[in-house]
């Protein structure tokens, strides 16, 4: 079932997700559905002059850092001081880019 939102800031149960993980069409981009979204598992696809589409994939990635394992030249490459970590940074650029 895809449910349709409105200007409240909320989102169905993600297992009522369709096979293929689209949960749900319209709302907004706010900061506040975004962190509600992302806390649920839930993340926004669209393209300019579309409505917005909310998936919520029943298969996820998990990445567990202690189980990574570097090449020398990605240990390298992290050195080089070319590769720059940030959090919590140009939250308005990262969304429209």
């Amino acid at each position: 079932m895809i449910f349709h939102l409105d200007h409240r800031i909320y989102f169905p149960d993600p297992a009522k997700a369709e096979p293929d993980g689209l949960l749900a069409v319209g709302g907004d981009l706010s900061p506040e559905r975004l962190k509600l979204a992302y806390q649920k598992g839930i993340f926004p696809w669209f393209n300019e002059d579309d409505p917005i589409l909310w998936y919520s994939p029943h298969e996820r990635c998990v990445i567990f850092p202690e189980q990574i394992k570097l090449s020398t030249s990605m240990k390298k490459f992290m050195r080089s001081g070319q590769l720059k970590v940030t959090k919590n940074k140009a939250f308005v650029q990262v969304i429209k880019n």
